[in-house]
């Protein structure tokens, strides 16, 4: 069964959705890992800030099923999707990466990681140890490279 890691947002009553999201992927596959959770400005337009973390699990479902499992749950919480792809949302979940799957197309391992500090420390925190599947580095080490280009980023206690 292939690790499984996703980033998790919310700027629309947070904690709750946060929370409803940890609980939901839990009921769904079982054990999580769950890295701290980070509190962060809105990127690319005004807006509340968000709270974004990433978690962790192993899944016996197929990259399709498990993209519509998430919909499912961003639907659940209330999140509408619009062309707009920078604004405001309920809860977002997005595939960071599928086991060792390389795949272009589908956006695995996704790009955010190397571009946004909001998905790169959270991950490096919860999977310092693991290899981008692409880079052959570990993400902790692509954190530690990036460490100087950081926004402006605030860890909050959020208890599950």
């Amino acid at each position: 069964m292939p690790s499984v890691w996703l980033s998790v947002g919310s700027n629309i009553d947070r904690e709750r959705n946060i929370k409803a999201a940890v609980t939901h992927l839990s009921k769904r596959f079982g054990r999580i890992q769950l890295s701290p959770v980070y509190e962060t400005p809105a990127v690319g337009f005004v807006g509340d800030d968000f709270l974004n973390m990433v978690l962790g699990f192993t899944t016996n479902f197929s990259l399709r099923k498990l993209r519509q499992a998430l919909r499912e749950i961003e639907q659940t919480q209330g999140r509408i999707r619009s062309e707009e792809k920078m604004s405001a949302r309920t809860l977002d979940l997005d595939i960071l990466s599928y086991g060792e799957l390389i795949d272009v197309s589908e956006d695995i391992p996704r790009a955010e990681i190397l571009q946004s500090p909001f998905v790169l420390r959270p991950l490096s925190d919860v999977a310092g140890q693991v290899m981008h599947p692409e880079l052959g580095k570990t993400y902790a080490q692509l954190w530690h490279e990036y460490a100087g280009k950081t926004m402006n980023m605030r860890q909050i206690l959020l208890s599950f």
